[in-house]
C-alpha cells in the first residue's frame, strides 16, 4: 500500500510527524559521497576509509562509541599529517539545510499545531551540532536519535519509542523519510509513509492526508 498516493480517512486526522533529519531537513550527517570528499582532501586511501567506517559506525550510531573513538578507529590508527580535530571540523561543515522542507514542517506544525519528533540515525555528536547550528529543536519537540535510544532505523523497536514518547497512534502519524525500506518498516506499525525523494513530491503527498501548506512554486 502507498500511502504516498493513497488519500487519508478524515475520520482519524494526522496529528504527528515523524522526521528523518538527514536526507530529509539536512543533508546526510556522514555519507558516502562526504567520506569520498574527506579522502581526496585528506589524501586518504578512500576504499580503505570505507571499509573501516562500514565496520566501526553503526557502534557510533547506536550511542556505543564517541566520535572520536570512531576517527581513531576509521581514520587515526596510524599517524597522519593532519589532526583529529581538524577531520572533525571537516566532517561538521559538510552539513547543509534543506531550507525549503525545514519551512514547510514550521509552517504545518503552527498551522495544525503538530507534534513533531525528529526519527533518526545519527552518532551524538553530530546530532548535537547539527540540531544546535541549524536551530532544530525550534520546531522538533524530541529527538529519537539512535545515539540517545541505542536503536537504529530499521529495528521497528526506535518507531515504538518514538509512538510512546508522542502518545500518538500509529494511523495519526505522517513519517517523511527518504529511504524507502524504512518507510516499509514503519508501514508494518500502521504507520503512514511518504517517501522523501524532493520538496513538491512530499508537499503533494502531505496534501494527501489532509495536510495544507500556503507555499507555492
Amino acid at each position: 500500500m502507498n500511502f504516498a498516493t493513497e488519500k487519508k480517512d478524515s475520520s482519524s486526522p494526522i496529528t504527528t510527524l515523524f522526521l528523518d533529519i538527514g536526507g530529509v531537513l539536512l543533508t546526510n550527517g556522514w555519507d558516502r559521497n562526504m567520506r569520498k570528499r574527506a579522502a581526496e582532501t585528506f589524501g586518504l586511501d578512500f576504499d580503505e576509509l570505507n571499509d573501516r567506517h562500514h565496520q566501526v559506525f553503526g557502534a557510533y550510531e547506536q550511542g556505543k562509541m564517541s566520535l572520536d573513538e570512531y576517527l581513531r578507529r576509521a581514520v587515526f590508527y596510524q599517524d597522519r599529517s593532519f589532526s583529529q580535530e581538524k577531520f572533525r571540523r571537516f566532517m561538521f561543515e559538510q552539513s547543509q539545510p534543506y531550507q525549503e522542507m525545514i519551512d514547510l514542517i514550521k509552517e504545518l506544525k503552527t498551522h495544525y499545531n503538530l507534534k513533531t519528533i525528529a526519527v533518526s540515525n545519527e552518532g551524538r555528536e553530530l546530532t548535537i551540532f547539527r540540531v544546535s547550528t541549524f536551530r532544530l529543536a525550534e520546531f522538533i519537540d524530541f529527538f529519537v536519535s539512535s545515539c540517545f535510544v541505542h536503536f537504529r532505523k530499521p529495528d521497528k523497536d526506535i518507531y515504538r519509542i518514538a509512538l510512546d514518547g508522542s502518545q500518538a497512534s500509529p494511523e495519526q502519524v505522517a513519517y517523511i523519510e527518504d529511504r524507502a525500506m524504512f518507510i516499509d518498516v514503519a508501514r508494518d506499525l500502521g504507520i503512514h509513509g511518504i517517501h522523501h525523494k524532493g520538496y513538491e513530491s512530499t508537499q503533494k503527498a502531505l496534501k494527501l492526508l489532509g495536510l495544507f501548506t500556503k507555499q507555492k512554486h
